[in-house]
């Protein structure tokens, strides 16, 4: 949820290719989604192998954050990919997965779960809906504010410059931003839509539908078959959206800059998304510590395509380590947009502020504490959609 979209941490690590005989996704994408997985795989393999890639040459001045500003703000910089996890939204309140103490798996032991992790599973969740329904309540879309590092994104769109934002959380914070459904590609899924999981029903339900039954305490059964009915964000078990698939194919040709922001690059098959963009497409990371750097040894071998920013042979890869916020506002600057970014925080957040007032007054059910307020910690149900499997992604560190 969080890492979703939803509620915490934001990301979810979805198992890509769950050969799960319950995977409901998997039979109704059918086909389809089976070869745009395996025209991925084609893909990597064919970048890790080296066959047919392109000559390496140096685009950036320099490889620091001065070096990428300048490049965005040349004629070669048009077309810019985020591909973002948890760590865009722990400042928004929304807890990661993996932080000792603090993320999501280590506050799950008033749930009785037989492991953490299966509160994210999609057969637990079909015998257990209880758990993840109130975690939910804690984690909801609604109760967190877009942070800068959100509106840095709105900021590029409205510079023209955002090509596509590849998200791995569920909290929905980028629309809350005001990215539309075209600029986004929900890897794990969303909250902002809920299906029936009756195999002949699949009726689906708004975002106030389901806070309306997840705040009254009521398991959501469909008002059609009364089947239970589960927002759509992907599961352990779960294939990811064909519409990941599908403009990945187009996106990954045509971006200029790519921008990785608070993931730890652990999930797959989002992490493998760095290593689609041409050979020549510089990389920068925002994130606390370094991720996604290729192994030593299969870099040796020549058989990796793992982010390099240290190496005598880097040439586009860029590191900003730090928070996330500070990360984009630093960049902001630099491209003379600070305050403008910093107006435009104030006026969405006092929006949001006031909205909140007039639903109160309205005599509407006030927001529940976020969820760092209580004893869960992050947004793996935001995860949810990115399936369990691997939190790291949305953990604290990256994601």
């Amino acid at each position: 949820m969080a890492e979703r979209d939803a509620a915490g941490a934001g990301e979810i690590e979805a198992e890509r290719g769950s050969d799960s005989p319950d995977s409901d996704s998997d039979s109704e994408n059918g086909g389809a989604s089976g070869e745009s997985e395996m025209d991925f795989l084609r893909h990597l393999l064919s970048r890790t192998l080296g066959l047919g890639s392109e000559k390496p040459e140096k685009v950036l001045d320099e490889l620091t954050l001065d070096g990428v500003s300048r490049f965005m703000q040349s004629e070669k910089c048009r077309n810019v990919v985020c591909i973002v996890g948890a760590g865009i939204s722990t400042s928004a309140g929304i807890p990661d997965f993996r932080s000792p103490g603090t993320g999501l798996y280590a506050n799950l032991q008033s749930y009785n779960l037989p492991y953490p992790e299966a509160i994210f599973e999609i057969n637990y969740f079909k015998q257990h809906p209880e758990p993840f329904f109130a975690l939910a309540r804690e984690l909801y879309p609604g109760q967190f504010k877009p942070t800068v590092c959100h509106y840095f994104i709105r900021l590029l769109k409205e510079k023209g410059l955002l090509l596509r934002c590849y998200t791995q959380n569920i909290d929905t914070l980028e629309r809350v931003a005001g990215l539309d459904q075209e600029d986004l590609v929900e890897a794990h899924g969303t909250f902002f839509t809920s299906h029936c999981l009756g195999s002949s029903c699949k009726k689906q339900y708004t975002l106030d539908w389901m806070k309306e039954k997840i705040f009254s305490t009521v398991t959501p059964k469909c008002d059609k078959c009364q089947s239970l009915v589960k927002p759509d964000i992907v599961f352990f078990g779960e294939s990811l959206p064909p519409r990941f698939f599908t403009l990945m194919q187009s996106d990954f040709q045509k971006v200029d800059l790519l921008l990785i922001m608070g993931t730890s690059l652990q999930v797959q098959p989002f992490a493998s998304l760095v290593s689609r963009v041409p050979t020549n497409t510089p990389r920068l990371l925002i994130n606390k510590e370094k991720t996604g750097q290729s192994d030593p040894f299969m870099s040796l071998m020549g058989l990796s395509t793992g982010m390099d920013f240290d190496s005598e042979k880097a040439y586009r890869d860029v590191a900003w380590l730090g928070e996330c916020d500070e990360g984009c506002t630093a960049l902001a600057e630099l491209l003379g947009w600070k305050n403008e970014l910093e107006e435009l925080v104030k006026k969405e957040h006092s929006a949001i502020d006031a909205k909140s007032g007039q639903a109160g007054e309205a005599g509407r059910s006030p927001s529940p504490p976020p969820a760092g307020a209580t004893a869960s910690p992050s947004p793996p149900p935001a995860k949810p959609g990115s399936s369990p499997q691997k939190e790291s992604d949305a953990g604290s560190k990256a994601e």
